[in-house]
């Protein structure tokens, strides 16, 4: 669990909703459990396989707020992927570093049909009740890097098959960059090998072959037939790779990691290495953890390293809309139950609070009356002090208001005989400022007025040039420059054929 959540969580459970396992954590030892419950001080978390989601690239402006950001993505997302508008998909996205960009944000958005959560966690949701994160597999990935199991930086790509999915991704530098589906579930692998084979065999039959036999030493007539499926699943990765490298402009994978969810004796990363000419090493990592087993679906260890990470190092990417149930204060049975031991206690202590108030009323009634005689003497004799002292009051208030209007008459002074020396505008400090900015853009001035009318002071330059699009660009250079001291305005562009020049008045209002 992460810093914010080890001190309220005892213990951490990881679900794969495909295959109904439940991997308990607690400390560093993880132990499968067949049977999981509610337990309120355990924190549950899952995953969505890559086949269940749609992932896509999209750029956002930097000038939208961060409160309108969802918003913007959210709409962006349904026009660029023509989503049916009648479906209300969970959007989720991750932002990513682009150095060439500058104008632009760049997000890696996840989007899931809310039909999908409900059917893929209906089960999990029964017996535990709530999930508190759901998170995209290859999102998981960022762990490696943030607890520094895999050091090396440059492009890495990750393949890993499951029963119901098989994923390849992408990190660059250390940040995730692309994924895919593959075709090649062990479900389908097992209708594609069939295919080969020319003959059914048994799913737990394939299961076993690919389990315990060594494609390297094994007799058996599966194995030219294996070695056909291996070939044309390496081509598929072989052809995403290249694509992914075109597209992101990679130009060279350093290192390709490839596992299973189930133990194989064939070594798959010797087969990916041979074929693809890329370093490649087996998809199962040192993550410090103890089991009971010999052999940990990676995706489970992924999902407890992923809690022990802080905000600000790993993905934040949650699909869950199963939040726990609230704390007892906060449901309306507890609100109850605590409003009716409330009233119990009121009622009991109500006799005793009386009589000892009663007490306590009489006791401060004659010390107040005491206090009272006392009081009322000062009373009499300050009476008489302040009296005379409103008396002196009157004078002193007169005096002041008098001093007050002269204050008043000599500040208003000031202030005109201020703004007249300091405020009032140069005409020809201001004329000398536009002829730079004229000359800059080859523009001539034929006539020149100046006025003022009110609070209102205005220049009006008549503009000459050989070319429309100089004075135009003189005003939006005008207008960003000098954006809170002049008002610019321009209402027209004529031609005159016989001097072939273009005329112009330019109003300068000085704010």
């Amino acid at each position: 669990m992460s810093k914010e959540n080890q001190h309220s969580f005892s213990s951490v459970i990881s679900v794969n909703p495909y295959k109904k396992t439940y991997l308990s954590g607690m400390s560093s030892f993880l132990t499968e459990t067949t049977s999981p419950e509610y337990i309120k001080n355990q924190f549950v978390i899952s995953y969505l396989n890559t086949n269940e989601f749609i992932t896509s690239q999209i750029e956002i402006t930097k000038h939208i707020p961060e409160e309108d950001l969802y918003d913007a993505i959210n709409n962006k997302v349904y026009d660029e992927l023509g989503l049916d508008q009648a479906v209300e998909y969970q959007v989720q996205f991750i932002e990513t570093f682009n150095s060439v960009d500058a104008d632009n944000r760049h997000f890696q958005v996840f989007i899931v049909d809310p039909l999908t959560i409900k059917e893929t966690f209906q089960d999990t949701v029964e017996k535990i009740k709530y999930i508190d994160v759901i998170v995209p597999t290859p999102i998981l990935l960022k762990s490696l890097y943030s607890k520094d199991i895999i050091e090396s930086s440059g492009a890495h790509c990750f393949v890993y098959f499951q029963e119901n999915d098989a994923f390849i991704t992408f990190y660059n530098e250390k940040e995730f960059v692309y994924t895919k589906s593959l075709k090649y579930s062990f479900i389908q692998m097992h209708e594609r090998f069939c295919e080969l084979y020319g003959e059914r065999i048994e799913y737990e039959d394939f299961i076993d072959f690919f389990t315990n036999h060594n494609l390297r030493d094994t007799t058996s007539d599966y194995k030219e037939h294996f070695i056909k499926l291996y070939k044309e699943i390496f081509a598929n990765i072989n052809d995403i790779i290249t694509f992914v490298k075109r597209a992101f402009e990679i130009e060279k994978t350093e290192h390709l990691y490839i596992g299973s969810q189930i133990y194989t004796v064939t070594k798959l990363d010797e087969m990916a290495e041979a074929e693809l000419g890329i370093k490649s090493s087996n998809f199962e990592f040192d993550y410090g953890f103890e089991s009971e087993g010999t052999y940990i679906d990676q995706i489970h260890a992924l999902m407890h390293i992923y809690t022990t990470l802080p905000e600000g190092e790993r993905y934040e990417c949650n699909f869950s809309t199963y939040p726990r149930p609230p704390k007892f204060q906060q449901r309306e049975s507890g609100k109850l139950v605590i409003l009716i031991a409330a009233s119990l206690l009121l009622a009991f202590m109500y006799p005793v609070t009386y009589w000892v108030l009663t007490y306590a009323q009489t006791l401060q009634h004659d010390l107040l009356q005491e206090e009272y005689t006392e009081l009322h003497n000062i009373k009499i004799t300050r009476e008489a002090t302040i009296k005379n002292r409103e008396a002196d009051k009157e004078k002193a208030l007169t005096l002041l208001a008098q001093e007050k209007q002269e204050y008043k008459e000599k500040k208003e002074t000031l202030i005109k005989i201020h703004d007249v020396k300091v405020n009032y505008p140069m005409k020809s400090k201001l004329l000398a400022l536009f002829t730079k900015d004229l000359n800059k853009y080859n523009v001539k001035v034929s006539t020149l007025s100046y006025g003022e009318e009110k609070d209102t002071k205005e220049f009006n330059l008549n503009l000459v040039s050989s070319n429309d699009k100089r004075i135009t660009q003189l005003i939006e250079y005008l207008t960003k420059i000098y954006e809170n001291r002049f008002h610019f305005s321009l209402e027209e562009i004529s031609y005159n054929k016989d001097s072939k020049k273009y005329f112009s008045e330019l109003k300068v209002k000085i704010l």
